[in-house]
């Protein structure tokens, strides 16, 4: 199996997570500010988590081939992309104290926690497989949005966003991704329990997703 195997095995709470109101609003620019700014504070809550996600990779693996894997990502996520989400919020008036002093969303809690704890619990391909959803629906987003007729680009103020996932530089660093996922997964056959188990932890990494986006616009509901 690979990964469109399991992006297939759940289609419908995939197309909920890629196609939420939250990425909609967002790519015609009218998406509340009040929910993006609650969405960039969790998301960098969020990062916090997926590093220690990646760190726990290391201390899982069986062999030092499998121990150098995930520290490449490791290293972009903790000294490259965590800086470049710093200083975008900072555009926003987001200082990395203010988001560091930030509560966790109970849709971050539990959806760091369940990766988390299905890593903890299960092998590379359990913990690899729970963290998919992530880097492979933001690059299929970044990329429909940036190619989309009516994404709007003059005037959108979340249009940075869409260029940076829908860019040559992520999408070619989650195709390295998806690549390492890939043989994880050969020799498991779809059809097994094996291959149930994994299409269960993807579809419910997917539906946290859902909710990540749902937080952000319920967020500014309520104010």
């Amino acid at each position: 199996m690979n990964h469109l195997d399991l992006i297939q095995a759940c289609d419908k709470d995939w197309y909920a997570y890629t196609h939420h109101t939250f990425v909609t609003q967002l790519a015609k620019g009218d998406l509340s500010q009040q929910a993006y700014l609650h969405y960039l504070k969790q998301d960098f809550l969020f990062l916090k988590h997926y590093a220690r996600a990646y760190a726990l990779a290391i201390f899982k693996a069986k062999t030092l081939e499998e121990m150098r894997r995930p520290l490449p990502s490791l290293e972009a996520l903790i000294g490259s992309e965590m800086h470049h989400h710093i200083s975008y919020c900072q555009q926003w008036g987001l200082t990395e104290s203010d988001m560091e002093a930030e509560a966790e969303d109970v849709g971050t809690v539990a959806y760091t926690r369940y990766v988390l704890d299905t890593g903890m619990a299960g092998d590379l391909a359990d913990l690899f497989t729970a963290l998919a959803p992530c880097a492979i629906g933001y690059a299929m987003i970044g990329e429909r949005l940036i190619h989309a007729p009516d994404t709007l680009e003059t005037g959108n103020p979340y249009y940075s966003w869409i260029a940076m996932y829908g860019g040559e530089e992520f999408q070619q660093s989650v195709q390295q991704s998806i690549l390492f996922l890939n043989q994880l997964l050969a020799d498991i056959p779809i059809a097994s329990s094996r291959g149930q188990q994994l299409i269960h932890i993807f579809r419910t990494a997917t539906r946290m997703e859902v909710a990540f986006w749902q937080q952000g616009l319920n967020a500014a509901m309520t104010r």
